[in-house]
């Protein structure tokens, strides 16, 4: 047979590789499910079936893998894709062969247990999965699955190319610029409808159009391209034949359109002129501002107003009347300060005949410096990727800028003086630019120089670092070379680039993603910070500042004027009202309690909230601005609103802004097995404290105490408290209780629990006497604390017993508890801990609070099957439901009529309407149970008219 022949062969069984390559696919993984089902020795009817699905997609995969082989040899495939491809395909048939052998020797006896044949099987669909991924991508183009998501459904745009033809067509000679520009879009047809199989990781027929080498040279067949004659060039014949013709390229029906087939004849018929200019792909935002006029004789006087009237005349919308006063007084306290307003201040609000009480109120509301830090801490640690726990602190890997990021929020810190902050970073505030040290082996794109990187790209920039961290952006005009360039100003050696984690042998030279704000290019790291944050925070950088008050925008009226908000090269639904915010924040001195001052004081933000029926109506480039969009609490909010109303959901943070006047470090028996200190077992034990007190006249007497789990205490022999709930501080007056001279505390405390489990004695106490003497003990500070695991006789408790066998307690610190905030002898504390002064919780996590390993900058308003669960059937709320019912009942006297109109004006502002006052009363009776206050809380914090901000 002659060679040819042979060829043809090989070509049409490696065309057998699509069809084959999905038999070890369906087969492996559903093996792999269905051996799932076999843990625990469970369904052994299935081992016989399991089996031949192992055996045969080893088979397949091992003929799949050479058919493949023979595919990319024969047909025109290659590149640095193919190759990775090809690689993990033979390394998933070589897995899954060694799978089934293992699997055979398994059930011979030969080896013991199903162990080593699941691990197996695991990597192999693992390297299947992959595998296939990078097929997809051959076949498909690399963007195959990223196109698809949110915000990433690109298109490309054809007028400019329509009026490009249409001015040049009539043009018997043409400018260099306009060559230039012609050339341009060329290039953006190009990448728009052929790089998914002509580019450097994927060179079907051995053509690369991403560049002018690869253009001109052209593919297997010879040069694609003959200047000045376009019917002689074979890109011009390719790209001009029928749809149906199998020579046709784009294939798979993506034919380009006569005006994109007329643009590339002209562009060939005039030279085929290469410019020297960057690509851009997809629209990129300008990046000076400039701030707009205001415009005139719109009949408003308030600038974000001016800009609407004119937005609203265009699309021939009429003015809405603003909201109430209870809606807006609801609104401005949940947006400004977190909370709910009280009942007192609603009455004054709507009583108030001032025509200026809302901005009155605004100022108010800002003014509230510790609430507002409080409130809009969650928004920053979101963004900032900044937390109290999680991945990366136990190993010292990850560390967090709370203290910084609190401290610049309640001094209204400038925001150009918070960024350069953040870029060239005291030890206080490095955390966000340090980004995560994960152990072990990571992909390149996840070392922490290419973090910070990312990190400021995507808080602050408003531009996907991420995509292009692994190869050129799908969704940006940003390369591979430009983020490696970037990210090297936060190394302290020279990067290598790697494309999806393989290196290319090319060194990245350190420079920013807009080197027109200028150069950084210093010697070692900590100049090229200091260069970084002088020049990000110019002026000149719009991008800096559209995009911050684009989130805030988004944060109070629910949706940006840009959206997605990362991705600031979008067109906004309002450019003019957007420099204009931007440029008034870096006229304002950089005020971010300004940039929200403007935006709340305008009948825009004042609106009626409107209701689209679903999420794509919000998120389409097709939105039109009708008002703010109805948004539901945050997880931060829900939460302190059900402190508020309710009992405290949190007693203990894992922040305290107010700093610790006392130590917050507990004291427990000492427990010693093999030579080390062990954690607590469970049971009672024994602590007593001497102290002497001056021959002075007592005055007055506090003591501060918790003890996890409970405790017992005496005050020289007499009791004088006990409590069961560790995560509040009992709070007790003891002036009768001691004496001039010596005293002796004594506790029982109690860890429950049936293993070893943290436990520990929390304990302070201030005596005054005559003469202003003052007397501070506490538990962790002071020695001469003894304890004891042995029951000791009843006498324990006095004075005169002799303790001289017991043994000093262990100080077990404060990391196994968070900061009991009313642990103080002030008087002014919060009855309850605000949630984000909380490390992540359970019941946080399923009201929608992110894990912060990521910059998040958008949380999903949906609500959720996990946060149904958690409402309705969760042990911690239950229990905060059953608390505040108990408490509410005592407070209350068990009057139903006050009980329901009360949680009315807490919960909802209102008074019920007499239908819901009937339910209400029905349902509690003349007598309220526990469980029926519970049932009340529990209808009334799931309504709509309450987890909704209107």
């Amino acid at each position: 047979m002659e060679e040819n022949a042979w060829i043809w062969i090989l070509k049409l069984l490696g065309r057998l590789h699509p069809l084959i390559v999905h038999f070890p696919i369906g087969l492996l993984v559903v093996a792999l499910f269905l051996e799932a089902l076999t843990l625990n020795k469970k369904r052994p009817g299935l081992r016989e079936g399991i089996c031949w699905m192992v055996y045969l997609g080893a088979l397949f995969a091992v003929l799949s893998a050479g058919l493949g082989w023979l595919l990319g040899t024969y047909d025109d495939y290659s590149g640095e894709l193919l190759q990775n491809h090809r690689n993990l395909g033979i390394a998933t048939a070589v897995l899954s062969a060694i799978t089934a052998l293992v699997l055979q020797k398994t059930r011979t006896g030969k080896i013991s247990n199903y162990l080593p044949y699941r691990s197996t099987l695991t990597l192999s669909v693992i390297s299947l999965t992959v595998t296939g991924h990078l097929g997809a991508s051959l076949t498909h183009g690399e963007d195959f699955l990223a196109s698809a998501l949110p915000g990433n459904t690109e298109v490309y745009d054809d007028s400019k190319g329509v009026a490009l033809l249409a001015q040049l067509g009539q043009l018997d000679t043409i400018s260099e610029t306009q060559l230039d520009d012609l050339n341009m879009e060329v290039r953006a047809i190009i990448a728009h409808n052929c790089y998914q199989c002509h580019s450097e990781n994927k060179q079907k027929g051995e053509l690369v159009l991403e560049n002018k080498r690869g253009v001109f040279k052209g593919g297997k067949s010879g040069e694609i391209i003959v200047a000045g004659n376009p019917e002689k060039s074979e890109l011009y014949r390719r790209i001009s034949l029928s749809p149906d013709d199998d020579d046709v390229m784009p294939k798979k029906g993506k034919v380009l359109k006569n005006n994109e087939i007329a643009l590339i004849k002209l562009w060939i018929k005039k030279g085929a002129h290469w410019s020297d200019r960057a690509l851009k792909i997809f629209p990129e935002a300008e990046l000076s501002l400039s701030k707009p006029a205001l415009p005139e004789a719109t009949g408003e006087a308030h600038p974000v107003d001016k800009f609407m009237a004119v937005y609203f005349k265009k699309k021939d919308i009429d003015w809405p009347e603003s909201v109430d006063d209870k809606t807006f007084l609801r609104r401005a306290y949940l947006d400004i300060v977190g909370l709910l307003p009280e009942p007192v201040v609603l009455d004054r609000f709507e009583s108030d005949k001032n025509p200026n009480k809302r901005n009155k109120l605004i100022d108010t509301l800002l003014n509230d410096d510790q609430n507002y830090t409080q409130n809009w801490l969650s928004f920053w640690n979101d963004l900032l990727r900044n937390d109290y726990s999680g991945t990366g602190f136990i190993t010292g890997g990850r560390k967090q800028i709370t203290d910084w990021l609190y401290k610049s929020l309640l001094e209204n810190k400038p925001y150009n003086a918070m960024i350069k902050e953040l870029i060239n970073p005291s030890l206080e505030s490095e955390g966000f630019i340090k980004g995560i040290q994960w152990r072990g082996l990571v992909n390149s794109s996840q070392r922490t120089e290419m973090q910070a990187a990312q990190n400021i790209g995507q808080s602050l920039m408003g531009v996907n670092v991420k995509c292009a961290s692994c190869h050129n952006s799908f969704v940006s005009n940003l390369t591979l070379e430009q983020t490696y360039g970037f990210a090297s100003i936060f190394a302290d050696s020279v990067m290598e680039l790697n494309r999806c984690d393989i290196p290319l042998g090319k060194m990245a030279e350190v420079n920013f993603l807009y080197p027109e704000l200028g150069s950084v290019d210093a010697d070692n790291v900590q100049e090229r910070l200091w260069q970084l944050s002088e020049i990000i925070v110019k002026p000149e950088n719009g991008r800096l500042y559209r995009t911050i008050a684009n989130r805030i925008w988004q944060r109070l009226l629910g949706r940006g004027i840009i959206e997605p908000v990362d991705t600031m090269d979008n067109t906004p639904w309002d450019s003019d009202l957007l420099d204009w915010l931007a440029a008034d924040l870096i006229d304002s001195n950089y005020d971010l309690k300004q940039l929200i001052r403007t935006i709340m004081t305008s009948k825009t933000y004042q609106l009626p909230t409107v209701n689209y029926e679903n999420l794509e109506e919000i998120k389409s480039a097709k939105y039109v601005f009708k008002g703010p969009v109805i948004r539901r609490m945050s997880a931060e909010q829900f939460s302190d609103a059900v402190s508020q109303i309710v009992s405290p959901l949190f007693y203990a943070a894992a922040y305290n802004p107010f700093g610790e006047s006392l130590s917050a470090n507990r004291i427990w028996h000492r427990e010693i097995k093999f030579d080390r200190d062990v954690l607590p077992e469970p049971g009672k034990r024994y602590f007593r404290h001497k102290f002497t007190l001056a021959d002075k006249e007592i005055i007055q007497a506090k003591a501060l105490i918790s003890v996890d789990h409970s405790y017992v205490l005496y005050l020289n022999s007499q009791k004088v408290g006990r409590g069961s709930n560790w995560r509040k501080v009992d709070k007790l007056d003891v002036a009768e209780f001691l004496i001039p001279g010596e005293n002796t505390i004594a506790i029982e405390g109690t860890n429950e629990g049936n293993i070893a489990n943290p436990a520990g004695v929390l304990f302070a106490m201030k005596i005054n006497q005559r003469d202003s003497l003052e007397t501070l003990l506490q538990s962790a500070e002071d020695e001469g604390w003894k304890s004891t695991d042995v029951r000791p006789a009843n006498a324990w408790i006095q004075s005169e017993f002799d303790d001289g066998q017991w043994k000093s307690t262990k100080n077990y610190g404060s990391k196994d508890w968070d900061m009991l905030l009313n642990f103080t002898f002030e008087d002014n504390v919060s009855p309850f801990a605000r949630a984000s002064l909380v490390r992540q919780h359970p019941f946080m996590k399923a009201l929608g609070r992110p894990s912060r390993e990521n910059v998040t900058t958008t949380r999903d308003d949906r609500a959720t099957l996990l946060q149904a669960l958690e409402l309705t059937n969760g042990a911690y709320f239950n229990q905060v439901l059953e608390e505040g019912a108990i408490q509410w009942l005592e407070e209350y006297h068990g009057n139903s009529e006050t009980i329901v109109e009360t949680l009315y004006a807490k919960s909802l502002g209102r008074k019920p309407t007499a239908k819901e006052k009937d339910i209400m009363l029905g349902a509690l009776g003349n007598n309220p149970t526990k469980e029926s206050v519970e049932d009340l809380f529990w209808a009334t914090l799931l309504t709509p008219e309450f987890q909704f901000i209107y």
